[in-house]
């Protein structure tokens, strides 16, 4: 089966570079045809001369395709559309990808019991982690792109959670049946929002089709300084709050958006009360990122119920 490694990037030319260097020194045990798809998210420094160099150094291992919409959904759907691949591969702009990534990622695709296929990602730190960081926390951890839950689990086993978008493969099939990332998840520009790529892992399962954890399928994520603060963990946990009634769908409305608000105010206050008796630093933070994500959860359920009684009252103005 034929591999397409999907690279979609905003403005971060210089670990383009890197990530692509890594890609190429994969090799493959069987004698399999694959290409490297960048897709170009309207990017305004120099990737498209970054991938145009790699095409003249390395023919037809290279494609460009530059999408307009702005969000990592649109820009992994236009690398869904355009990929000659039967076995697609996400890797994001700045990471790096270990000597048999792309082995281990894809080699248990060529069976007919998996659909998809998950890696661990590997944080890469050029800096003192801080106090208040709990390493193999996933509130800690999330924000920085970590993903390595599963360790212990041997090659081949089942995925039981989705897995993140930095290290993921699919079938091309999958994109087939069920449809591509949605576009109202995800990040866009400034905007944090997420789910786009475990939303799309649970539809999948929900579907009744299996993942399997490739442990052998490293990836490395540098750690960035600017992201080492908790004004930008507070900030990803709100919108990882938004995101996730989003995805829901969810238009309380009435005493049902009345008992929501309450019990999402009522775990935040918990969470606040742990936060403000505890005297471990990452603990600390940890029960402060939760009440950041109730927050995010009790905004996006007050929009979507403005927003759903707006639609209504515009029908409705139509309608006399």
């Amino acid at each position: 089966m034929s591999i397409t490694v999907i690279v979609c990037t905003h403005n971060r030319c210089k670990s383009l570079a890197k990530t692509l260097e890594s890609i190429l020194r994969q090799t493959l045990l069987d004698p399999v045809e694959w290409e490297i798809l960048v897709v170009d998210n309207n990017s305004k420094d120099e990737t498209r001369a970054v991938v145009q160099n790699f095409q003249g150094r390395f023919p037809g291992r290279f494609r460009y395709v530059f999408e307009a919409h702005q969000g990592v959904s649109h820009a992994r759907n236009a690398g869904i559309r355009d990929a000659r691949g039967e076995i697609l591969v996400f890797i994001d702009d700045d990471e790096t990808a270990a000597d048999g990534w792309l082995q281990s990622i894809t080699s248990n695709l060529h069976d007919e019991k998996w659909m998809g296929a998950g890696g661990p990602v590997i944080s890469k730190w050029d800096c003192p982690v801080p106090r208040w960081l709990k390493a193999r926390n996933s509130f800690t951890m999330g924000p920085i792109s970590a993903f390595d839950f599963q360790t212990g689990q041997d090659q081949g086993q089942e995925l039981t959670d989705p897995p993140i978008g930095a290290n993921m493969a699919f079938k091309k099939e999958a994109f087939v049946r069920l449809g591509g990332f949605r576009t109202d998840l995800g990040r866009k520009g400034s905007l944090l929002l997420s789910n786009e790529d475990t939303e799309f892992g649970r539809r999948l399962m929900a579907n009744g089709y299996q993942m399997v954890w490739a442990p052998a399928a490293v990836l490395y994520h540098p750690v960035e300084k600017h992201r080492l603060s908790k004004t930008y963990f507070q900030r990803w946990w709100f919108n990882k709050g938004r995101s996730d009634i989003v995805e829901q769908g969810a238009e309380p409305h009435g005493t049902q958006l009345f008992l929501t608000l309450l019990r999402i105010l009522y775990d935040a206050w918990v969470e606040t009360i742990r936060w403000a008796m505890t005297y471990n630093p990452s603990l600390r933070f940890t029960s402060r990122l939760k009440v950041y994500a109730y927050a995010g959860q009790a905004f996006q359920y007050c929009r979507q119920s403005f927003e759903t009684r707006k639609d209504r009252s515009l029908l409705g103005a139509k309608a006399q």
